[in-house]
């Protein structure tokens, strides 16, 4: 299963227990802005801020990843034994060649994967999936305003 594969997967599944909250008639404006909501209620459980200032700039990332817990289908929020948990976000800056080199910043650390405790993994997942989501939401955005030039 390729990467994107695997992030259309978890959307799918983020979007399905999205489905299972929501009322029928709401937008896709309005499940973007509870996304937002959600995600920023998390950012502050979590204390992300304590690391990233500005809540709306975690979204200039090009990606985030978690570290300990599995979030592939087949792993997905299974514990890594001996791993710690850290929310890594990643940009993208040029080196002195260039050449696109990856920077990783942590946006939360959080300790042994085994001694977390469930609520807790579940909102860094979720933070994860959401901010993921969101990004999804930025795309989709996007490639609207592209073919809406086209016509």
């Amino acid at each position: 299963m390729t990467t994107i594969e695997k992030l259309d997967t978890l959307l799918d599944q983020v979007e399905e227990k999205l489905k299972n909250l929501r009322h029928e008639n709401k937008s896709s404006h309005d499940l973007r802005q509870e996304n937002l909501q959600k995600i920023q209620k998390l950012y502050n459980t979590l204390e992300i801020s304590q690391k990233h200032a500005d809540f709306s700039s975690i979204f200039d990332y090009k990606a985030m990843n978690l570290s300990g817990f599995g979030l592939k289908n087949e792993d997905f929020a299974e514990i890594r034994e001996g791993k710690y948990v850290q929310i890594i976000a990643i940009a993208y800056d040029l080196n002195s060649k260039g050449k696109r080199v990856a920077k990783n910043s942590s946006l939360g650390y959080f300790g042994k994967a085994e001694k977390i405790t469930p609520q807790l993994k579940n909102d860094i997942i979720e933070f994860v999936l959401r901010w993921r989501y969101e990004k999804a939401f930025g795309h989709t955005e996007h490639y609207q305003h592209l073919l809406s030039k086209l016509h």
